[in-house]
């Protein structure tokens, strides 16, 4: 998956425009990160990587591009 794609499956999760989403942008600030889109990007994570995150990984991350690597999307 290339990192374009990532952020757009991202930004369905978080229920944002197509585009609107940066790699930049810093985790805190986006309006449509809920506990609900968190366990959203778990499931994304489990079923196309094939990798099982645990909240403490995705808390670690501090923006869009940190959830890219933490999924090995290359940014």
């Amino acid at each position: 998956m290339s990192h374009e794609e990532f952020l757009n499956h991202l930004s369905e999760i978080l229920e944002m425009s197509a585009g609107e989403l940066k790699g930049t942008m810093k985790l805190a600030d986006l309006e449509g990160l809920t506990s609900v889109a968190m366990i959203g990007f778990l499931a994304f994570a489990d079923e196309h990587f094939n990798k099982t995150l645990s909240p403490r990984q995705f808390a670690a991350c501090e923006t869009v591009d940190d959830l890219a690597k933490l999924v090995g999307i290359a940014v």
